[in-house]
């Protein structure tokens, strides 16, 4: 079975990434940092049976 994978040839400049893994970054730490620490109970247990599903120690 072969597999074929092709490209869009877009250059990507340095900065364009830096900017997206910072914004991936910050999106990490909103949805660990308020929704799992949120008072909302909906939210927060969703959040908490998240990280129980990945293995992440939250107690």
């Amino acid at each position: 079975m072969n597999t074929v994978s092709t490209s869009l040839g877009v250059p990507v400049s340095a900065s364009s990434r830096a900017i997206q893994l910072a914004l991936a970054g910050f999106l990490g730490i909103f949805i660990v940092g308020f929704v799992g620490f949120s008072h909302m109970e909906a939210a927060h247990n969703a959040a908490h049976d998240y990280r129980h599903s990945m293995a992440f120690p939250c107690h």
